[in-house]
């Protein structure tokens, strides 16, 4: 491909993102086929020649689109929001085009100094306090994993890289069973082991952690010869929202000197609002925090921030410094790829940029403020229905439901079938969840293009697959 046929190319294909996001209500949510559809409309083996760009622009459009779930359709009420602001796809097209790799100061100034500059920028926004630096890291996975290493690495007194985990004592991490199981994998890939993660007994609407059972369990721990090395708390939980007590968490934290980190991944978005910050009271005695402005912010997928009080020490955990990436005759620079697992590293901040500047933070609180009522009022609406009863009170914009089944019907299996139904129909998407054991659905208004038109279809959908169980 040439330069002007990259240039007819790159402009058709902007002109297809513009009509595909125009036309996205006429579309299913979700696509309508069978495992294994896409796979066998693809060649099984790769081409010998040149094709041109026409016949693969075509088979994309013929045979990859129709098989994609549209994330960025303004009736996706599934998982937690992707949302990618018009604005944010054409920074993403900027940093596709210069394809650098910022892993050093050295390899892309201007990428590490926007990143610093915009985390804080982030700080600021979310009402954090003077003394929190960041890095922007591809997903709230990968954040939690460097504040797990972070924390083993402190108890271990930083023995754990360099002599291994074997005939050292054994770690223990706490957390609720709210939170996401990337915390699970984080353990797991720390090689802490998954029967060192304690699950603290919950209580209250947000399904908090009792912190006197936490605390009672880290002396108990400590009394019995184990490590405990740090507490993960949660503020908006995927399940149900899920969302602890942070000051008395961080107050266990303080008085046992645990290090404490905070996944607030989704959550964390709704902090710009200055109304919802009593959420996560006492945010600012946490060691790391992690939100993904890719959620709900507009950010497109990944930008995930990592918070953290003392990057010495996350740099001291995951700092590998050869002689060939090594900044010759500049101290004190920041290169982020020692704040990161990865050493490879995107442009993210240029995107954060786009979007923070074109929209400004009270258009993005607007968004958000709308999410919330929204979806309350639908949580309201569907309560006062005769057969519907919430299973989780709204905690920002997420919410779960259930219908109840016909009498000696297994309300399990009559809702697992409702929720199909309602994917079936094409108009919406909804994921289940459980909720004390039982199976309820989900429903999360977040996407950034969702009018309140879009909420009223949701509820209609809903009830009216309602209207025909097929227990």
């Amino acid at each position: 491909m040439d330069n002007e046929q990259f240039r007819d190319w790159s402009r058709r294909a902007a002109d297809w993102g513009a009509d595909y996001r125009a036309g996205l209500r006429d579309r299913p949510v979700r696509p309508a086929i069978a495992p294994g559809e896409i796979f066998r409309s693809i060649e099984a083996s790769p081409p010998e020649a040149a094709e041109s760009m026409e016949t693969i622009f075509a088979d994309f459009e013929a045979k990859i689109v129709p098989g994609m779930t549209h994330w960025q359709h303004p009736r996706f009420f599934a998982y937690f929001p992707a949302n990618a602001a018009p604005v944010s796809v054409v920074a993403e097209y900027l940093v596709s085009a210069m394809a650098a790799q910022c892993m050093l100061w050295q390899t892309s100034p201007a990428a590490t100094e926007l990143e610093t500059r915009i985390v804080d920028w982030m700080r600021q926004a979310l009402g954090l306090p003077e003394g929190f630096s960041g890095v922007i890291q591809d997903s709230a996975s990968s954040a939690t994993l460097a504040a797990v290493l972070t924390m083993r690495e402190r108890t271990l007194d930083w023995q754990g890289n360099k002599k291994g985990l074997s005939g050292q004592g054994r770690l223990r991490v706490y957390s609720s069973d709210q939170v996401h199981t990337s915390i699970d994998r984080a353990i797991w890939v720390a090689g802490i082991g998954e029967e060192n993660l304690v699950r603290i007994p919950v209580a209250g609407t947000y399904r908090a952690m009792d912190t006197a059972a936490l605390e009672a369990a880290i002396v108990a721990d400590r009394a019995a010869g184990l490590l405990p090395a740090g507490i993960i708390a949660c503020v908006g939980g995927t399940s149900t929202g899920g969302t602890d007590d942070i000051a008395e968490v961080a107050a266990v934290a303080k008085r046992q000197g645990l290090y404490l980190h905070i996944d607030a991944a989704w959550a964390g978005s709704a902090m710009i609002c200055p109304e919802y910050r009593h959420f996560w009271t006492g945010v600012e005695g946490a060691d790391s925090i992690v939100f993904n402005p890719h959620k709900w912010l507009g950010a497109q997928f990944d930008c995930s921030i990592q918070f953290v009080r003392q990057p010495e020490d996350l740099v001291r955990t995951l700092a590998i410094k050869p002689d060939y990436l090594k900044t010759r005759g500049h101290d004190g620079i920041i290169n982020y790829s020692e704040w990161s697992v990865p050493l490879g590293r995107r442009f993210r901040a240029l995107k954060l940029w786009f979007l923070l500047r074109a929209h400004g933070l009270e258009a993005l609180r607007t968004m958000i403020r709308n999410h919330v009522a929204w979806s309350e009022g639908i949580a309201a609406r569907l309560a006062e229905e005769e057969d519907f009863e919430l299973a989780s009170q709204p905690m920002l914009s997420l919410f779960s439901f259930r219908h109840r089944a016909a009498s000696g019907a297994d309300c399990d299996e009559h809702n697992l079938r409702l929720v199909d139904a309602i994917n079936n129909d094409g108009r919406i998407y909804l994921t289940q969840t459980r909720v004390d054991g039982r199976v309820a659905i989900r429903f999360q208004a977040g996407q950034f293009e969702t009018t309140a038109a879009d909420v009223d279809t949701a509820f209609t959908v809903i009830c009216e697959c309602a209207r025909f169980p097929k227990d």
